[in-house]
């Protein structure tokens, strides 16, 4: 993935989900390359929107991530995190 880090606004991440039955993706944690582990406390909203700073369009989970709100990006077949 070094070669996608053209945008300092997009990190791109590994994420580990879970994949239902209806068909929905619900993701549980993310990791940024040289990082540790984040674990998603809680999906506050899904929907279809553009990343405005990082570029894209893709599905948006807004996640709740300890004290912090952040956007996570399903951009297929990449996953990313919008940067402040």
């Amino acid at each position: 993935m070094s070669t996608l880090r053209k945008n300092p606004f997009k990190i791109y991440v590994k994420v580990r989900a879970d994949h239902l039955l209806d068909g929905t993706t619900h993701p549980l944690l993310f990791r940024a390359e040289d990082g540790p582990a984040c674990r998603i406390d809680r999906i506050l909203d899904v929907r279809e929107a553009p990343s405005l700073k990082a570029g894209g369009q893709g599905v948006r989970y807004t996640c709740q991530v300890g004290e912090r709100q952040l956007y996570l990006f399903y951009d297929e077949p990449y996953w990313f995190i919008e940067a402040d």
